[in-house]
């Protein structure tokens, strides 16, 4: 689906007043919290994450002095209690009431003579929930499930009619509510659907979880699959990137200024450096050198104090440091004092929209102005068979929007044989393109690098030949005398 198309549908006005839900990147999703008074739906189905959420929503409340109610009809207060504090939840401010099976209830005789059972039991629990709205006043509600209060009905019309006038009864109480359900193909919750004023879906798989809204009734929200993850901290979401939807009519933050890599003849090659802002695709077989060029712009840059971040997929931190040691490439003084940022990631302990949104708050908390990817290929197991380009087209025009720098290391399978950019379709993503070669001459294999693109401003369009010394970088002069590097014959003329 478009997702451009997607977001102008659901572009509404976005009250100014909204519910914290407690979950930071769920926030982000619903244009900043629910709206108050309203009903709220969380399906999923068992594990899935729903009594989080709801703990997450009402300590939110109880955090800013707020009256919040807990209505459980299957766990007990007890359970409840003992499994929050495990996971770091302080439920002291919390209101219970505590509706779930008694023990009682299965060594008492239960005969109710010519009285249907639901309607001897519905009348003491719904006094039960009267009393306990009217004494504390709630602001915050968290129901788990209503689904439950179908056994308290005779029949679906008489459950219908329940559950509407009880949500109903706690919004005209000043409460805003969420409310959970069990659903199941012999008990759907369809009619619980279209009484709510939103609903948030629940999946996991053996994979990941995932998040996403099918319903925000007077407000706009971010379609598509959200990942999340249940932690030690609690529930954490990592929001899809929309570019369009959050930065739309707002033109890139472009300074004009360069990031010069401080070589001389690099430098020269590209007429002064990378475009602020702009996307650098650096390609070329494995072992050329694309990421020994990629530090030198990342050192150059965080040595005149602008931040810089490297993300890694395929090399660890102590082996990218003794590999610049040796080539007179020092990053770690860098590194202590800040001005850089290593992370390595494990791409199947990562999820696409994790690692996007652990980019984002870089940028965005620690004003990181130039960001390495290292590299494309393990960038893309992360993604676990989803579209790279279109992820990647959203992670760079949200970098570009903030006039933040980014570098793609983009590994090619053949050594040699006709040239090539990419093999997966990403140079159109690209406003500069760097490209390394190996060549054999003379009987020797060396390495060659030229630029074929640049968006803005004009490069070199000779080719210079690259070694990677004890001294560190060096480039040759422009190989004018050089034929065929385009082709598999490279010859000296």
């Amino acid at each position: 689906m478009n997702t451009k198309v997607a977001n102008v549908i659901e572009k509404d006005a976005i009250l100014p007043e909204r519910i914290s839900t407690g979950v930071s990147g769920l926030e982000e999703i619903l244009g900043g919290g629910f709206i108050p008074q309203g009903a709220y739906l969380v399906r999923g189905a068992p594990g899935s994450g729903k009594t989080m959420l709801g703990l997450h929503f009402l300590t939110a409340g109880t955090q800013k002095g707020e009256q919040c109610l807990f209505i459980t009809l299957g766990e007990t207060e007890q359970q409840i209690r003992k499994n929050a504090a495990s996971l770091g939840f302080d439920l002291q401010g919390v209101s219970f009431l505590d509706l779930s099976p008694s023990p009682e209830f299965f060594t008492e005789d239960q005969s109710y003579d010519i009285f249907h059972p639901a309607e001897v039991e519905r009348e003491p629990i719904t006094r039960k929930i009267i009393e306990q709205v009217v004494a504390i006043r709630p602001r915050r509600v968290f129901l788990d499930a209503l689904t439950q209060f179908r056994y308290l009905s005779t029949d679906q019309l008489e459950f219908h009619k329940q559950a509407f006038s009880f949500l109903r009864y706690l919004r005209e109480s000043g409460a805003t509510v969420v409310f959970s359900s069990d659903s199941s193909p012999e008990a759907p919750d369809d009619d619980l659907q279209f009484m709510s004023d939103g609903i948030i879906q629940l999946e996991c798989s053996d994979m990941e979880r995932r998040l996403f809204v099918t319903k925000m009734r007077g407000s706009s929200f971010r379609m598509g699959h959200h990942t999340f993850r249940l932690t030690a901290r609690g529930m954490e979401v990592s929001p899809i990137l929309v570019p369009d939807s959050l930065h739309e009519g707002k033109a890139p933050v472009v300074s004009g200024e360069m990031i010069a890599s401080d070589i001389p003849e690099l430098d020269a090659l590209l007429h002064g450096g990378l475009d602020q802002g702009s996307t650098t695709v650096l390609t070329g077989p494995s072992g050329v050198g694309k990421t020994t060029v990629g530090v030198q712009f990342m050192r150059a840059s965080a040595s005149r104090q602008e931040r810089a971040a490297l993300y890694i997929f395929e090399e660890g931190l102590e082996s990218l440091l003794r590999r610049c040691e040796a080539i007179n490439l020092p990053i770690r003084p860098l590194i202590d004092n800040g001005w850089l940022k290593i992370v390595p990631i494990e791409p199947l302990s990562f999820t696409a929209d994790e690692f996007s949104s652990l980019i984002c708050r870089d940028v965005e908390e620690s004003n990181v102005r130039l960001v390495m990817i290292d590299s494309v290929a393990g960038y893309n197991m992360s993604l676990r068979g989803k579209d790279l380009v279109s992820h990647l087209h959203a992670l760079t025009r949200y970098l570009k929007s903030k006039g933040v720098s980014t570098i793609l290391v983009n590994e090619l399978e053949a050594l040699s044989g006709d040239f090539h950019i990419s093999e997966i379709g990403i140079s159109y993503l690209a406003d500069d393109i760097i490209f390394l070669r190996y060549l054999e001459l003379n009987g020797e294999l060396r390495k060659a690098m030229g630029v074929i693109k640049k968006r803005v401003g004009d490069f070199e369009k000779t080719l210079r030949e690259l070694e990677i010394t004890p001294d560190g970088l060096k480039l040759g002069a422009p190989m004018t005398r050089l034929r065929g590097l385009l082709s598999s014959r490279a010859q000296l003329i």
